[in-house]
Order: C-alpha cells, then sequence, then structure tokens
C-alpha cells in the first residue's frame, strides 16, 4: 500500500484553532509527527492518537538549523515510503515560518507519494485580531528579520512593518536561538534609517493556551536592544507616515471613469436628439 503525507497545522492557542479536517487527519493517521510550542500542546496531540512522534529531539544549540529541517523531513518521509498514512502537525500554519511542511511535501510529491497542507490559524492570523490591525487599511510588509538585514529591502512608511523572529537578528550560523545586544542595535541602526527614535512599536506573542496573556508590549525604538525577547517574539513597527497619492495613476483612473461615462451616456443623446 502506498504511503501518504499531509501537514496539518493545530493553530496557536491549544485546542482551539485547530480546524475539523486537520483534526480527522491527526485521528486517523498511522503515524503522527509533531512539532508543538509547548509540553501541553504535545500532551493533548498524543490524546487524538496513540503514535506520536515529537521532532523536538532534533533541536541542539549550536547545530544548524538546516542539518535538523533535513533531519526532520527524512524522518517522516521514512514512514512515508513503509506506506502509513502520515500526518505532521505544526502548531500555528504548517506553511508560515515552518519550512519542513515544504521540504517534505517537496520530496514526498518528488518521490511520486502524495502529500498535501491543510492550513491552520497563524501567529499573522492572531495579531491582526489581538493588535486590531487590518492589513487593507494601509497595507503591511512582512519579514523575517535576519533576511531583512542581510538583504537591502524596500520600506514603506505609510504601511505596517512586522518582522518576525526578531529575537535571531542577524544570526548567520543559524545555530543559536537568541542573539546578543550587538546583533540588536545594528538592527535598530537600519530602522532609524527610516523611522524617528521616538517611534512606538510593539512587541507581540500570540496566546499559546486560553489562560495566558497575550503580549502587546508598547516600547521606543531604541528600547529595542534592551527588551526581552524570545524564539516567538514579533516586532510591529506601525507606520509613521502617510499614504502619498499617485497623481500621475489618478489623472488616468479619472480620464478612463470619464470615457466610459461618455460611452454610456451617449446613445441616450442620440436619441433624444
Amino acid at each position: 500500500m502506498s504511503g501518504s503525507l499531509v501537514c496539518v497545522g493545530t493553530g496557536m492557542t491549544l485546542g482551539a484553532h485547530i480546524s475539523p479536517i486537520s483534526q480527522s487527519h491527526i485521528e486517523q493517521a498511522g503515524v503522527v509527527f509533531s512539532l508543538m510550542a509547548n509540553g501541553f500542546a504535545q500532551k493533548w496531540l498524543e490524546g487524538m492518537n496513540t503514535d506520536v512522534r515529537c521532532l523536538q529531539r532534533f533541536y541542539e544549540e549550536g547545530k544548524n538549523r538546516n542539518i535538523t529541517y533535513n533531519e526532520m523531513v527524512d524522518t517522516i518521509l521514512t514512514e512515508v515510503r513503509d506506506g502509513k498514512k502520515v500526518v505532521a502537525a505544526f502548531y500555528g500554519h504548517p506553511g508560515v515560518f515552518a519550512c519542513v511542511s515544504h521540504r517534505a511535501i517537496k520530496k514526498a510529491k518528488a518521490e511520486e507519494l502524495p502529500a498535501t497542507m491543510e492550513p491552520g490559524i497563524s501567529a499573522e492570523d492572531c495579531l491582526y485580531a489581538d493588535l486590531g490591525i487590518d492589513p487593507g487599511k494601509t497595507g503591511c510588509m512582512h519579514y523575517e528579520t535576519s533576511q531583512f538585514m542581510f538583504y537591502k529591502r524596500n520600506i514603506d512608511t505609510s504601511a505596517h512593518l512586522i518582522l518576525w523572529q526578531v529575537a535571531l537578528a542577524g544570526d548567520k550560523s543559524l545555530g543559536k536561538f537568541s542573539t546578543g545586544k550587538a546583533y540588536r542595535q545594528v538592527l535598530v541602526d537600519l530602522l532609524l534609517e527610516h523611522y524617528p527614535r521616538d517611534h512606538e512599536v510593539i512587541l507581540y506573542q500570540a496566546k499559546g493556551i486560553a489562560i495566558d496573556a497575550m503580549r502587546d508590549e508598547k516600547i521606543l525604538l531604541t528600547e529595542l536592544v534592551d527588551a526581552e525577547l524570545f524564539m516567538h517574539t514579533t516586532l510591529v513597527l506601525p507606520p509613521c507616515s502617510t499614504m502619498q497619492p499617485n497623481e500621475a495613476v489618478l489623472a488616468k483612473l479619472v480620464a478612463i471613469d470619464k470615457k466610459e461615462e461618455r460611452i454610456k451616456n451617449g446613445p441616450e443623446l442620440s436619441l433624444v436628439l
């Protein structure tokens, strides 16, 4: 019998965010591999299936995370190749900051093994709800913090700038769980090229369990260097400028509107004459 792989998301808040289809996949799986946010979530998952195997054991301080991720992928695919119905469960969304799922699905498909993904509620979804941000109002830019530092990116200060994994700012080793103040200062200096020193930013962390309090700590941008940061801390920079009208485009649209109005009213005017 051919094996299969489904990567599912369990959401951010324990037990509250999982979708019916993801829960069904977990309950019916031959084996479940898990990457949960905490031990409570792991125990909860183990209550849905008798064969749940935690992938956290592959993480080691100083070990390159690419090696860790590839080991996880190989462990998952070994069971798929063995003909089992495999589910890989990730907290949050299985495709957001979760390269293991993408690598596993890509590798499975290359071997002509069935592999799919089911979405989950991510930290981004929680962020919009908890902080009251509508991405459709002024727009949002999202970057992984180190990638934002390593490459030249365009910054629109009239939109929200959201930097993920800020605790790992500037890490090129892929082996650290956090970086120090010197690294954060480089990030702050980069941001100060676009934002004022007294710009208020938000340190955000979604709730892991229902009784937790989400973190929405407001600090000045320059205070980021000494702030308490964790692997799941997200930095949110609200806009510091207003959107500027694109007069050239607006003029073109006005001209199109007038032309369409003339076409619409043309036949009626002819009949009157």
